[in-house]
């Protein structure tokens, strides 16, 4: 069902995935994303193409750069909680979800070059709310609400499947769980506050191994998100050559500086300084070198992540 040599974790090739997505979805091109669901414009033509023509731009982007790519499908809130607040009746799980998935093969194919390296990844996103772990639950809780999305990902054959945004343990916890009974590998992606902590208020260490010791099959590897770099280098920093920084892959990074409550609370797009961003990426390569995952998370966009290409694929650090 998958090819595990390919992962990242198990690659020395740097890998590109997109950039904010929701965000440039809503303040750059102008769409009503109800409770940020990008998975809403799959309903119709021109939101599909919309989606698309998002997509086709980072994968272009890797080729160009000679970089695997991993699309991330837009599923971040295709959960059953999410249905009947944007709209969708609960049995539109399977449909939404399948029809990302067709949407990700569909571009894979398109950008292929023989290379096994366009990898498809199935978006897992919280239960409650992507910043404030308001709905905190058991590994078993967890487990029980995301394994029905899981399984759909594992029968449209993922590569593997992203928790994006996760905001305390039990919930990824249960979800690398429901990914390893479904047999595909997970990746869990924690985001943290502006002190390097989960919003939980536990440490990304503590995070990081305490979901590999309740986990007979433990997630391939970890990401950080939804956070900018400043926020959790020193933490990076103090944890060189712990076993739980090396586990640690990928960084879709924040553009902007702001609180996750700052964020919140803001009407207009905050970019940030792209030079701030790019050195605050070379500053975490430099602190871990098999880093080999980059994208972006709010307010980011293609220069963004065309920044980190051309960075990560500079002598420097090539």
């Amino acid at each position: 069902m998958e090819n595990i040599t390919a992962l990242p974790h198990r690659s020395e090739r740097l890998f590109l995935t997109d950039g904010g997505l929701e965000t440039t979805l809503i303040f750059l091109e102008g769409f009503d994303l109800p409770c940020f669901a990008s998975f809403d414009l799959l309903k119709n033509d021109a939101g599909y193409e919309a989606l698309k023509k998002y997509y086709s731009g980072y994968l272009k982007m890797a080729r160009d750069h000679n970089m695997g790519f991993i699309l991330e499908s837009p599923t971040w809130r295709a959960g059953k909680d999410w249905m009947e607040p944007t709209g969708y009746p609960l049995s539109a799980v399977s449909d939404i979800n399948r029809k990302a998935i067709g949407m990700m093969r569909e571009l894979r194919d398109e950008f292929a070059n023989g290379s096994e390296q366009i990898l498809i990844s199935g978006c897992v996103g919280p239960r409650g709310d992507g910043y404030r772990p308001e709905t905190m639950m058991t590994a078993e809780e967890a487990k029980g609400y995301h394994s029905e999305q899981i399984a759909i990902f594992a029968s449209e054959g993922v590569d593997m499947i992203s928790a994006i945004t996760m905001t305390h343990t039990g919930e990824a916890i249960g979800i690398a769980q429901a990914a390893a009974d479904a047999g595909i590998p997970s990746v869990i992606s924690f985001t943290v506050e502006t002190d390097g902590k989960l919003p939980s208020g536990m440490s990304l260490g503590d995070a990081i191994s305490e979901t590999d010791a309740s986990t007979s099959t433990p997630p391939a590897y970890y990401m950080i998100n939804c956070a900018h770099p400043t926020h959790f280098a020193d933490e990076l920093a103090a944890a060189q050559d712990t076993i739980w920084a090396e586990r640690i892959r990928g960084i879709r990074a924040n553009a902007s500086r702001k609180s996750h409550a700052e964020l919140d609370e803001s009407t207009d797009l905050d970019r940030g300084d792209m030079k701030d961003f790019g050195d605050g990426h070379a500053r975490l390569k430099e602190l871990l070198p098999h880093l080999n995952v980059f994208g972006g998370c709010c307010g980011t966009d293609e220069e963004h992540v065309l920044t980190l290409a051309a960075q990560m694929t500079a002598p420097h650090f090539a």
